[in-house]
């Protein structure tokens, strides 16, 4: 298909999914809360239904979705009486594609435990987002995940407390959310006293319980207290310790009937199919943008401070003494030093912002967003120059067995053990790796022909294998990486196309056997 006829489906397509948006989230219901993300979701690959599966979501009665406040995945704008989010967004996309009809239902401050009983028994239909935990997963169904973060342990700044995991809070008041993953094992592992609830809506109330020393330290979600950490001016509480042997995967929850368990298996197909970064990145500058205002708004306070300062300055000078002129100046110095130091403060934080956002937390590897933003600026400067472009896909074989067999902790060295081997294989000034997310990495090689690129990628195959990492549950014994290769040397072909045919060489790797190589030339 060419690049015209390309351009027609894609805007055909956002067409049809803007009505079935309408349709699905509007006319049944009122437009009670309108999506408005679901453009920044894709699939990477088609979705097969049958024409029974069409007919009966179709006719499936509108479902009755509550959410909870819990950017980024979820945001509830109490002003415009609708939410947004990562977890919105993808639901939205699903359901026009399957044209179900739904209600996103207005928070009513009910605590998350409310809303997870509402599910249970069947008054509400979905929630949204929400953890996986073996007691829930008896009374409802839970979706393949689609956004994992983690939780953190926070405590007043310089409290200097020794706190390396949950078994080390006996000693401490420690606060939770109630009805939150966690709470569980906060309250098997600390005595009732030590343990302090608080409703969902109220979770500021436990932050400043931490301020006002009521609490030693309080148990959250990190990405959602880095939010409130700005809005809020919480700066005398930082993180002390992150939870990183325990992530939290959120998946959307349905109440457990045999519509939902089939509803359920079709949305696992699409979430097995989605690119949701555009829309992490979207929801990801919405909060950068709330720090940055939040900094505006610091800065403008300081400067009409320091103005109201220079005033009096300048009064006393006309009123004091000569004597006392030198001692004025002095301090006037001292005020503009301060004010240099925020402003060099300012610029710091914002150059720190602007390196987490485009690199992976785990590996220190870019991450997918960087990779992407590389692959259209070497796509364009290829067809300036007729350059061949090469890509390499790989993909850790068999990793469930390694966090099913030897936990997450273990899973997360290893990736970074695969991922020390791309920094040095791809190693380049103009070459740049990646984690394209979960076991997935992704290297991009400039100026590099197809011969090249499949060279390099044996030798990331045989590093990776070298590393002699056990994974007891795989055929091979050990860990393995499948690859897939794909090589622009000439022809209109675009950036998607590049990644599509290096997709393509990885599941043909995998499908061969894993532990090897596949390589294809993109000519169209």
């Amino acid at each position: 298909m060419d690049a015209l006829s390309s351009r027609m489906v894609r805007g055909l397509r956002a067409v049809r999914l803007g009505l079935l948006w309408a349709a699905g989230g509007c006319m049944a219901w009122g437009c009670a809360l309108a999506c408005e993300g679901p453009q920044h979701v894709h699939l990477l690959h088609p979705v097969a239904l049958s024409a029974a599966e069409q007919a009966e979501f179709r006719a499936m009665a509108p479902l009755r979705v509550l959410a909870v406040d819990a950017p980024p995945m979820a945001r509830y704008d109490r002003e415009r009486n609708r939410y947004a989010g990562i977890g919105v967004d993808v639901w939205c996309f699903i359901a026009a594609e399957l044209g179900l009809r739904y209600e996103i239902l207005p928070d009513r401050d009910m605590t998350v435990a409310d809303k997870i009983r509402q599910v249970q028994q069947g008054r509400a239909d979905v929630f949204l987002p929400l953890s996986q935990q073996p007691d829930r997963a008896r009374l409802g169904l839970f979706t393949l995940p689609y956004y994992a973060s983690y939780y953190a342990i926070i405590a007043r700044t310089g409290r200097r407390l020794q706190v390396h995991g949950l078994d080390d809070l006996a000693p401490y008041r420690v606060g939770v959310v109630k009805g939150v993953a966690l709470e569980p094992r906060l309250q098997a592992a600390l005595p009732a006293s030590r343990l302090t609830s608080f409703d969902q809506a109220n979770s500021n109330g436990m932050f400043q319980a931490l301020l006002d020393g009521a609490l030693d330290v309080a148990v959250f979600n990190k990405s959602i207290f880095d939010e409130k950490r700005y809005a809020y001016d919480y700066f005398d509480l930082e993180v002390i310790h992150t939870l990183r042997d325990d992530p939290r995967e959120y998946s959307f929850y349905f109440s457990p009937t045999p519509e939902h368990r089939r509803l359920v298996e079709v949305f696992n197909r699409y979430l097995g199919a989605i690119d949701a970064s555009e829309s992490v990145a979207q929801h990801e500058k919405g909060d950068r943008q709330l720090i940055e205002r939040y900094v505006a708004q610091r800065s403008q306070r300081t400067l009409l401070q320091v103005a109201s300062v220079a005033a009096v300055l300048m009064m006393l000078v006309f009123g004091l003494a000569f004597l006392r002129y030198r001692r004025l100046a002095r301090l006037l110095a001292q005020s503009n030093r301060q004010i240099l130091e925020q402003q060099q403060a300012l610029r710091e934080a914002n150059e720190q912002l602007a390196r987490l956002s485009l690199c992976d937390e785990l590996t220190g590897l870019a991450n997918r967003r960087a990779f992407g933003q590389a692959l259209q600026r070497e796509h364009a400067r290829r067809q300036r120059t007729g350059a061949p472009l090469s890509m390499l896909v790989i993909d850790v074989d068999h990793f469930k067995c390694v966090n099913d067999h030897y936990g997450h902790a273990t899973g997360d060295d290893y990736l970074r053990s695969v991922a020390q081997v791309l920094s040095q294989a791809a190693g380049r000034a103009a070459d740049l790796a990646a984690r394209h997310g979960g076991e997935e990495f992704a290297c991009l090689l400039p100026d590099t022909p197809a011969a090249d690129a499949l060279a390099l990628a044996e030798r990331i195959r045989m590093a990776a294998a070298g590393l002699a990492l056990p994974n007891a549950l795989a055929a091979a014994g050990r860990l393995t990486v499948s690859i897939g290769v794909a090589t622009l040397e000439a022809g209109p072909a675009t950036a998607q196309d590049l990644l599509a045919e290096a997709d393509a060489q990885l599941y043909a790797a995998k499908r061969a056997g894993r532990d090897c190589v596949r390589a294809a030339v993109v000519r169209a």
